[in-house]
């Protein structure tokens, strides 16, 4: 037999495990913010830009539409290219880097608008300093490589990066790492009230009675507080009660 469950059902098993669930996800919450502000090591970025073009002079006779085809074709080559050993390895001996190419290549990312001629350059450090030095170091070396390596002369340096008097880190973001966790802890508490829940037998009420033993429920004993029984049971004297009990059984 299939069973179902009300909303009525659902609203009192969140009620009866709601400090419980308030619990979890506070705990979530202050486990987030633990980790990211005091584990998680903030990050910085910098951004340079180089522009693919021919060196030629800006004049109107110069631009040519196959040239400029042809140039954002490249793009997709230097974006290989700029990541490649040849580039790194050099950006490394350069700057006197600790690392290898390979460690650098996963702090630089390489994007370029569509149908566009500029491609940007931007790494991600620990050190706000160094992700600029990264950044202008590796758009350099690639403008003077790149000649010897495709024998062409088309890049040139747009935007060199700037590092800012008061560098703000990119990662990690508190908020959004709270807001997360706040969310995860609320789903985790929710799913843990309704699992204890399902795993709870005890027989509470007389649906219980019926559905445990298959047996039509015939009465119910009540339980009765001394509220119940009014003021004057409360005011009459337990010793004069018990002995007029006595002398009743006696005669």
């Amino acid at each position: 037999m299939e069973e179902t469950i009300s909303l009525k059902e659902i609203f009192e098993v969140l009620k009866k495990r709601l400090w419980m669930i308030i619990a979890v996800t506070a705990g979530a919450a202050i486990i987030s913010a633990i980790i990211t502000f005091f584990v998680l090591t903030p990050t910085y970025e910098a951004s340079s830009e180089f522009i693919v073009n021919q060196a030629e002079s800006m004049d109107e006779n110069s631009y040519d539409v196959n040239n400029i085809r042809t140039n954002i074709e490249l793009i997709s080559t230097y974006n290989v290219i700029i990541k490649s050993p040849a580039i790194l390895n050099e950006v490394i001996n350069t700057m006197d880097l600790e690392m290898t190419a390979e460690q650098l290549s996963q702090k630089i990312q390489v994007s370029s608008a569509e149908e566009s001629q500029v491609v940007n350059v931007t790494v991600t450090d620990e050190s706000p300093a160094m992700a600029v030095g990264i950044a202008n170091g590796t758009v350099e070396t690639f403008e003077q490589e790149i000649s010897n390596l495709m024998n062409v002369d088309n890049v040139r340096i747009l935007s060199p990066a700037v590092e800012s008097a008061d560098p703000s880190p990119v990662s990690p973001k508190p908020l959004l790492n709270i807001a997360i966790a706040i969310v995860v802890g609320l789903m985790v508490g929710v799913g843990l009230a309704f699992l204890l829940e399902y795993l709870d037998n005890t027989i509470k009420t007389e649906q219980d009675v019926e559905k445990t033993l298959g047996l039509p429920l015939m009465g119910v004993i009540s339980t009765v507080s001394e509220e119940d029984l009014g003021p004057e049971t409360k005011n009459r004297n337990p010793s004069r009660a018990s002995k007029i009990r006595g002398e009743s059984v006696g005669t």
